[in-house]
């Protein structure tokens, strides 16, 4: 067991293998007549219904995709035409490979897609984008934005006008951040990147994992991420050392747990705060 986890390491798989749960059943949730959340089991999905097809936001492990497209057709008989990964995290992309088998065309950010190659991970998106791409399907527009370093450094924030809905993947959850060093992420630029997505007239927040959530949250959120970060500065500043820090850090009074993937966040934040 420790040489697979060597390996898987070294791939930088280290959030897939340590972020696949045994398996759930997933639930659908309604945010408007087109507009859906598959939740359960990996990242929250998105299903925007169109005339012409669906369009989703990212598609969890390979083992959902069954699932997912019992889910999708009990919503229409239309075919998927697109999905919009946020960031290359299995979780969120691991579905990628089976849907690939049909005429499905995946988006991504170009950093997120080479983070994906490095890493040795199937369903290598075709189509990346820089700044901002879209997708026009059945008269309805589905927006992808990238605004800046975050949980990695090709995350990308998905933006339904219509309905004024974002899908944040990971640069918001429910609970402490995992900062993926390995791929980009950063702890310091992270709130500057909310900021951005702020600038955006939304009302409702998919998250990329946890509830449904609004515009508030978010807001909520950068403050409990600032007070994470200001606690961390100030141990490192008395002298503390990294496994110091680990043990002293506590954030139990804004809801958020200092150990599981946010733990494994702490020496690089500590080595990037001045």
């Amino acid at each position: 067991m420790v040489r697979i986890f060597a390996i898987v390491l070294s791939a930088g798989g280290v959030w897939i293998a340590l972020t696949q749960p045994p398996a759930q059943p997933l639930t659908v949730e309604k945010i408007a007549d087109d507009l859906h959340v598959i939740v359960g089991s990996g990242g929250n999905v998105a299903v925007l219904t169109t005339s012409e097809g669906m369009v989703l936001v990212d598609d969890k492990f390979e083992r959902n995709i069954p699932e997912i497209l019992d889910k999708v057709k009990a919503l229409s008989d239309k075919p998927i035409k697109y999905v919009l990964n946020t960031h290359q995290h299995g979780d969120h992309t691991g579905g990628n490979r089976k849907l690939m088998e049909s005429p499905v065309e995946i988006v991504i950010h170009k950093n997120a897609r080479a983070n994906m190659v490095k890493a040795s991970q199937p369903g290598l998106p075709r189509i990346t984008f820089s700044d901002e791409t879209a997708v026009y399907l059945g008269g309805k527009e589905v927006q992808a934005r990238h605004v800046g370093r975050a949980h990695t450094n090709g995350d990308a924030v998905i933006y339904f006008p219509a309905h004024k809905v974002i899908h944040t993947g990971d640069m918001f959850v429910n609970g402490a951040p995992f900062i993926d060093y390995a791929n980009g992420g950063s702890g310091v630029a992270w709130t500057n990147t909310i900021d951005e997505i702020l600038k955006i007239d939304f009302v409702t927040i998919i998250p990329g994992h946890g509830n449904i959530s609004k515009r508030e949250d978010l807001v909520k959120w950068k403050k409990s991420f600032e007070t994470m970060r200001d606690r961390l500065s100030e141990l490192k500043r008395q002298g503390k050392t990294k496994d110091e820090v680990a043990k002293l850090l506590t954030l139990d009074d804004i809801g958020w747990s200092a150990g599981g993937l946010f733990a494994r966040s702490i020496p690089g934040l500590y080595d990037e705060i001045r």
